[in-house]
């Protein structure tokens, strides 16, 4: 018989790590909204939320400016994206 556990949460980052991690999402993302190509205004949003496991990683993290990110949100986190914009 299988029980399931309670949710676990990942370890938030310490302030140093998570700065540093943000700072290289930008830069990879050539400092672009991965959504509408903005350059002003930017965030590292968590493609999968970290209430829902989502892991603070290179892989689940995409910079959307603050507006794409509220919208990000409030369609219940799909991105209106098809793919990496080119460099």
């Amino acid at each position: 018989m299988s029980t399931i556990g309670p949710k676990v949460t990942p370890l938030q980052l310490d302030p140093v790590s998570h700065e540093r991690l943000r700072q290289q999402i930008l830069c990879r993302d050539n400092w672009t909204c991965q959504s509408c190509g903005a350059l002003s205004n930017l965030e590292v949003h968590h493609r999968e939320f970290r209430s829902h496991s989502g892991a603070d990683s290179e892989e689940n993290l995409i910079t959307l400016c603050t507006a794409c990110h509220a919208r990000v949100h409030h369609l219940g986190n799909k991105i209106p994206w098809a793919g990496p914009r080119q460099k």
